[in-house]
């Protein structure tokens, strides 16, 4: 591995009266030919004596890259080389998931996912921005939160695999633009206001200590290109490969907040906006994140709802794979319209609860009119997002090499749901990729291969932005994608087809 960090294990020659140099002296001479020169801090000094000579000059150094050079962050005696720990990090706006990672094999050694703590001040980002403008205190409020988060999660880290933070390394993080401005403690009100301009969007290498971090050691936050475009993006281009890729592919990261990046090797557009919490479950009546009791899957068999349950218990709520199962399924029945209207004449399953129509997907749980609404919004405005970008470039979906949709919605869904509510395009279903979580992906690649920097200044230079919010007729083309699956319905061939089939009226 070619990390952000290295364990080297030396045998020095012990002084002599033809040969007195300092410990130290002789620790960065043995390091210069493959590191240059190397710094070695006071507390590393404070070391060199009596372990040195009780090690009998055998020790082994701890190398950090701190974005210029190379620091000595420990020194242990004898060869301690294969204990070689790091820890990258999905910093959510909702979870915020870690992985301890074995920098000698690359092995992920042990993971842990947990609910954001600042959500208690707010489910959604701009409350939280809110809440800390022109308030240093609740700043610091939420700076604190976030790294109890951390502190949290290393302690679940050390639980599980017996390594603690004191054994780490070197760290990264990818994060959302606000994400790593309440991490840091900047305040973060600039990325919600005219003209955008972030406190920071370049915070690359941090001393753990002045985050509160228990390790000596660097973390490596990913840089952001705009407001709404931050680090988990950009680590997501990595882990995608889509900078180098010869044939034009779509990464879509779609939860609360849309990003998308569109191009290859020869060009990156790129742009965010706003989707909506639905996705995530959440301004769904019944909606939940994706958790025990959470409907994941759901298929109408006859007039009855099968439903497949996190955990295998009772249905509590519905999450967002589920709501596209769901809508799909209520679409291909008929029960829903091209409009996205309930049919109540398709069922009697159709009811009107508090002057709205609405099916019991489980015991006592209602998806409403209003639910429906929400979520084909939400679904117009990531289809949007994507169509804006094609019409730009001049492209059809049919150029698109690989659809690439990332996030904890993106691994759950089911594809031909996607495709048949108009989530996704009516591609041929191998060129549709559930790309999982590339924003932690991303930053194990950084972890363990340091020439990541390089594809990061390259993806950064080449990617050209589009701030979506500021297109003149965004509303007007998801009006269009609002329709399902849409309101031109010679773009999902697959989907006619189906509707033929179930002999659905008009089709």
């Amino acid at each position: 591995m070619d990390g952000l960090s290295r364990k080297i294990y030396l045998e020095l020659a012990a002084p002599t009266k033809e040969d007195a140099a300092s410990s130290q002296e002789r620790i960065l001479r043995a390091l210069k030919a493959d590191y240059g020169e190397v710094r070695m801090p006071c507390r590393i000094l404070r070391m060199l004596y009596p372990l040195c000579e009780e090690a009998d000059w055998k020790v082994t150094v701890t190398l950090a890259w701190d974005g210029r050079g190379w620091e000595i962050m420990n020194l242990e005696a004898g060869d301690v080389s294969a204990r070689h720990y790091g820890v990258c990090a999905d910093l959510g706006s909702t979870t915020v998931v870690l992985q301890l990672v074995d920098c000698e094999t690359g092995r992920v050694l042990a993971s842990t996912s947990s609910y954001n703590r600042q959500t208690a001040y707010g489910a959604d980002i701009l409350t939280r921005i809110f809440y800390t403008k022109d308030h240093p205190e609740h700043l610091e409020e939420l700076r604190k939160a976030t790294v109890e988060n951390f502190l949290d999660a290393f302690a679940e880290l050390k639980e599980k695999s017996g390594i603690g933070p004191e054994s780490y390394a070197s760290m990264v993080v990818s994060g959302n633009m606000t994400m790593v401005h309440f991490l840091i403690g900047m305040d973060p009100f600039c990325i919600f206001s005219a003209p955008y301009a972030v406190q920071a969007d370049h915070p690359d290498f941090i001393p753990a200590s002045q985050l509160g971090f228990p390790f000596h050691g660097y973390v490596y936050c990913y840089p952001g290109r705009a407001n709404y475009l931050g680090g988990d993006i950009v680590s997501g281009a990595v882990a995608t490969g889509i900078a180098r890729s010869e044939e034009i592919c779509i990464f879509l990261d779609i939860g609360t907040n849309g990003e998308l990046v569109v191009g290859n090797r020869e060009f990156l557009l790129c742009g965010a906006g706003a989707a909506g919490p639905a996705l995530e479950g959440g301004s769904v009546k019944t909606g939940m994140c994706a958790r025990d009791g959470a409907v994941q899957h759901i298929r109408l068999d006859g007039e009855a709802f099968q439903a497949d349950v996190i955990g295998g218990g009772k249905a509590e709520g519905i999450c967002g794979s589920g709501i596209v199962d769901l809508i799909a399924e209520l679409f291909l029945h008929g029960w829903v319209d091209i409009r996205g209207r309930f049919v109540p004449e398709a069922s009697g399953k159709i009811v009107e609860r508090d002057g709205e129509y609405a099916v019991e997907y489980a015991p006592s749980l209602y998806f409403y009119q209003c639910d429906l609404d929400e979520f084909l919004s939400t679904k117009a405005a990531a289809a949007t997002m994507v169509e804006y970008m094609m019409n730009l470039i001049g492209l059809t979906m049919q150029d698109v090499g690989k659809f690439q949709v990332a996030g904890a919605f993106g691994a759950y869904i089911d594809k031909e749901a996607a495709v048949t509510i108009g989530m996704y395009p009516d591609l041929e279903r191998s060129r549709l990729i559930s790309a999982g979580n590339t924003s932690l992906k991303g930053a194990y690649e950084m972890l363990l291969h340091k020439d990541c920097l390089e594809q990061v200044q390259d993806i950064l230079s080449r990617m050209e932005y589009v701030q979506f919010g500021e297109v003149e007729d965004f509303i007007h083309l998801m009006g269009a994608a609002r329709a399902v699956p849409h309101t031109d319905l010679g773009r999902y061939p697959t989907v006619v087809e189906k509707l033929r089939k179930n002999g659905i009226h008009g089709f």
